[in-house]
């Protein structure tokens, strides 16, 4: 109910206030021009730590949004350019990394102030009426794409079902994802009515969430030049009913709500996929798996670090999947091992690509990797989220499947432990864990791959000899490829296999390589 004048800075953090999770903290900077309100500048940051029970503030076993960290409503962080120091103290005295904490919100405030600026320059340049009237026309003509667009899409109705493997707290429970596209003339509906009840893990949705979710699988089928802003969303209409997982409710917890996300762009990218069979990817690897240790340094510091994979995506229609990138729902990039080293208690003793994981297909399925982490700190809280440990990502149009991800602790010692997709445990000096990613889907019939392209994979150590045969019906025999042999063996494998399964292949455990095959 305040009043908002220049000077002003806002924040919020708030699911249930307009946020997303605790981590990402809002900074809103309004914009004023000899007296008027224009705008507002905005950033949003994931935050290493807000607090909680758990370092890093984002573990998917919390099972209500009071244990996952600071609550902050929409906050003046500043007033009339004077900064709110009883905020800042409490942000401060929550988290577990103050000064980083700290440094990035004032980085936030500062890409806020170089947007006011370069705001304010177009404004002495048009003038705040013509400013205003251009900003609205950007939004309209957004709007007049984004229908055009749509208008080209058939008309009709298309579900979709997939399952998370469970939510951290009950264990080896599925969560079902369920989408009903509809869509009419110059509109398109995403109904997530059918989805699973809200759960007790904290990998519950806003329905800001769900509709970011739904607009963003939406985008991959339109065409590539329409602004992303207001009037694009206006052409998309999100249903979610209140009380599931694709809208929660308090006290709903929400930390991890990133892999729910990550899934239902596979989910509606399954229904699309028959909408527009030449526009959309396979299923990727799960997302960003969400990898946090946290604890204390040999001098007695308190250290987080969080680790966002970014793997591989499903293979599209005309091309393999991406690697090493973040899920198309995400804006990330990889951690670098040097750093990682330099400034906390842990080892990266692995991280490489993962032969025949990925789909097989016409087009192949980005190639996973595997990453082993030592913990060199006394002790520490491991948390990891990930998904795809017991539902591989589907293949569309005749592509495989992917395989499926894994957890392990201390791997390849009389001490190892096959873990859970999701969970937070101790962890002492020594102890390593193992993350496998999920293999992505491929797409199109594996038996019509060139030869070439299979080899090039052997040769990249991405698909292995056996894998060649088994998957594609290629034989490579010392980085050659037998052509005779392979005519015979696709033969072979296409009258035991008839026609190519399809739309999708959900999978099931890959069979043996035949004795003489």
């Amino acid at each position: 109910g305040d009043t908002i004048v220049d000077g002003d800075v806002l924040c919020l953090n708030d699911p249930y206030a307009g946020g997303m999770h605790l981590p990402d903290i809002f900074v809103f900077k309004p914009i004023f021009y000899e007296g008027q309100r224009m705008a507002f500048a905005a950033t949003i940051c994931h935050h290493t730590d807000v607090g909680g029970r758990v370092a890093g503030s984002n573990a998917a076993d919390s099972t209500e949004i009071y244990q996952e960290g600071l609550r902050i409503p929409p906050t003046k962080l500043y007033s009339a350019g004077q900064p709110n120091e009883t905020m800042f103290d409490l942000l401060r005295t929550n988290v577990r990394l103050p000064v980083q904490v700290e440094a990035d919100l004032r980085a936030q405030l500062a890409a806020c102030h170089i947007a006011e600026r370069q705001f304010l320059e177009i404004v002495e340049d048009q003038g705040a009426d013509q400013t205003i009237t251009l900003m609205d026309e950007l939004i309209n003509y957004s709007e007049r794409l984004a229908r055009a667009a749509i208008s080209k899409l058939p008309d009709g109705e298309w579900s979709f079902e997939d399952w998370i493997d469970d939510d951290g707290v009950d264990l080896g429970t599925p969560i079902r994802l369920f989408v009903t596209f509809k869509k009419s003339g110059d509109r398109i509906q995403a109904d997530w009515t059918g989805s699973n009840p809200q759960v007790r893990g904290a990998i519950n949705n806003t329905f800001s969430f769900t509709q970011a979710a739904s607009y963003c699988a939406i985008r991959c089928v339109l065409d590539g030049d329409i602004p992303t802003n207001e009037g694009f969303f206006r052409a998309i209409d999100v249903v979610a009913p209140l009380g599931t997982i694709a809208n929660m409710e308090l006290p709903g917890a929400c930390a991890a709500r990133g892999l729910t996300g990550f899934r239902m762009i596979d989910c509606a990218l399954g229904a699309l996929a028959m909408m527009a069979p030449d526009k959309v990817m396979a299923a990727s690897d799960g997302g960003n798996t969400g990898i946090s240790i946290g604890g204390w340094d040999a001098d007695r510091k308190p250290f987080v670090y969080v680790d966002f994979t970014c793997g591989a995506w499903g293979a599209r229609p005309w091309a393999d999947g991406l690697e090493g990138n973040a899920n198309i729902f995400s804006n990330m990039a990889s951690q670098s091992v040097e750093i990682t080293e330099a400034e906390h208690p842990v080892e990266i003793l692995r991280y490489e690509f993962l032969a025949d994981r990925a789909g097989a297909g016409l087009y192949r399925g980005g190639a996973p990797f595997a990453r082993e982490y030592r913990i060199t700190a006394d002790t520490a809280s491991l948390q990891v989220r990930a998904d795809r440990a017991n539902f591989r990502p589907y293949g569309l149009y005749g592509g495989g499947a992917g395989h499926h991800a894994r957890n392990a602790l201390n791997p390849g010692t009389a001490n190892e432990q096959d873990l859970e997709p999701k969970f937070t445990m101790d962890v002492q000096a020594g102890d390593v864990l193992l993350h496998e990613l999920a293999g992505p889907g491929g797409w199109g019939d594996p038996l019509e791959r060139p030869p070439v392209d299979v080899l090039d994979d052997v040769v990249d150590e991405l698909v292995s000899e056996a894998g060649a045969r088994r998957d594609y019906g290629v034989v490579i025999n010392g980085h050659a490829i037998d052509a005779a042999a392979t005519n015979a063996l696709r033969a072979k494998l296409q009258a035991k296999r008839g026609p190519a399964p399809t739309p999708f292949t959900r999978g099931d455990a890959v069979p043996a390589l035949e004795d003489g095959a």
